[in-house]
């Protein structure tokens, strides 16, 4: 059976680092085993630490057991209710002791001290995580994911992005652990890449310029369209580029990103569904250039995402498929709306409302039954405390098709974002009933 490495590093690689020191790969190894040691049996694995170093050894730890690992951007009550429910045979790891969970739970407290364990090798069919998706457009769904395949894509995002040991670079995220994105990029690539990932703090801009600060050049900025427009005024010398995920990042504000710290902008396009799978610069255009290894196929009314380790995964997205194997992004399916025969995009609507003058934040509600009802229509909710909901409506009718201008326009002070930015259908749907309530 082909097997392949939980660390394929240097000995003596840095993996992590935290404020003061960098976490080598035989600490990283020894925290592993150190917390595999404490593991009850079990079949499931759910990793709730929010500590990024904490994470990465808990998930190893979960390698060296043999456990599958749960990894859920939504640690909601209910969400965690529900999977006390879909795995009774599972335990829980944190790094917070005041965290209650409805699972039996270790503590997982690793220092990084010096020290050597020995490495391991992994089945490469093994699946060892179930992702779960944000539930942006439902109920969050689980994803299967072999170490083959994990591994795979690592080194081929190592390629993409010139990850060689020649020259280690650190990697700065503004984005949590356990989701994809950052499961991929901060966990997984310094296992398997000349990189080594920031756990210090790295939310806020003054902790970001802090952190940029306090770690060895070359350095990456891993973040999302929304964070990066709150990093404006943070001071980023020594970048070498600059990481965007989980939406389309708008080209000026990639243009004005890049003039400002003098390091190209690149996104990266890929879903829970099938991981990280293509690549571009926005400057340069709105095609994407698949992974190394990574292959494109249409079968019938789906694209298919194929590369190594993986089975085929049907895309939630419509692409268009260009001649030189790169694709433009048309939209994701579940995100197209219907009215009058005509069709929208719910990202492109969201991107004129959120482009107005005064709106700091927004986004159109689809209603459940406007497929039923042919007076159905489209709700916009906003977060523009100048803006009166009339002028609103006024900028919309000069920009937008009128079948799909908002029935009403609803003020609120924020909306429910997780850290990564997005917006779970059943966080929107709670706000609204709240205001309806109000």
């Amino acid at each position: 059976m082909n097997a392949l490495p939980l660390v394929e590093r240097p000995d003596g690689a840095a993996l992590f680092l935290h404020p003061n020191e960098k976490v080598t790969k035989g600490a990283f190894l020894a925290d592993a085993h150190r917390l595999a040691a404490t593991l009850p049996d079990a079949a499931h694995l759910l990793n709730l630490c929010r500590h990024r170093y904490a994470f990465a050894v808990t998930f190893a730890a979960a390698l060296l057991r043999g456990q599958v690992c749960l990894l859920a951007g939504d640690l909601s009550a209910p969400m965690l209710a529900a999977l006390a429910r879909d795995y009774p045979d599972c335990v829980a790891v944190v790094d917070d002791p005041a965290l209650a969970t409805p699972f039996p739970t270790v503590l997982a407290r690793p220092d990084g001290r010096p020290g050597h364990g020995p490495s391991a090798l992994i089945p490469a069919d093994r699946t060892v995580a179930i992702v779960f998706t944000s539930g942006s457009t439902g109920v969050p769904s689980p994803h299967h994911k072999s170490w083959g395949a994990l591994v795979a894509r690592s080194r081929a995002a190592a390629e993409r992005f010139g990850l060689g040991e020649g020259s280690v670079t650190s990697i700065v995220a503004t984005v949590p652990p356990g989701h994809m994105y950052g499961f991929e990029v901060t966990v997984l690539l310094p296992l398997h890449a000349a990189c080594a990932s920031w756990c210090g703090q790295a939310f806020f801009p003054g902790d970001v310029g802090a952190a940029l600060a306090a770690t060895p050049a070359p350095r990456i900025l891993v973040t999302t369209p929304l964070q990066l427009r709150a990093l404006h005024g943070v001071a980023a010398s020594g970048l070498s580029a600059c990481i965007s995920a989980t939406a389309p990042l708008d080209p000026a504000l990639a243009a004005e990103a890049e003039a400002r710290w003098g390091a190209p902008m690149l996104e990266i396009f890929g879903a829970t569904e099938c991981g990280s799978i293509a690549s571009r610069r926005t400057v340069e255009g709105e095609a994407w250039l698949p992974y190394p290894g990574v292959t494109l196929q249409r079968e019938e009314e789906a694209i298919l995402a194929c590369g190594p380790g993986a089975t085929p995964v049907p895309l939630a997205d419509e692409l268009e498929m260009l001649e030189d194997g790169r694709f433009r992004l048309l939209g994701r399916r579940a995100d197209m709306v219907k009215l009058g025969g005509r069709r929208a995009s719910l990202a492109g609507l969201n991107r004129i409302l959120t482009g107005l003058d005064g709106v700091r934040d927004g986004l159109f509600v689809v209603p459940d039954d406007i497929d039923r009802r042919s007076t159905a229509r489209l709700l916009a909710v906003v977060v523009a405390p100048e803006r009166t909901a009339s002028s609103i409506l006024a900028d919309l009718r000069d920009r937008m098709d009128p079948l799909f201008l908002p029935r009403r326009v609803i003020h609120v002070d924020a909306l429910p974002r997780n850290a990564l930015g997005k917006l779970p259908r059943q966080a929107v749907l709670e706000l609204l009933a709240q205001v309806s309530e109000g």
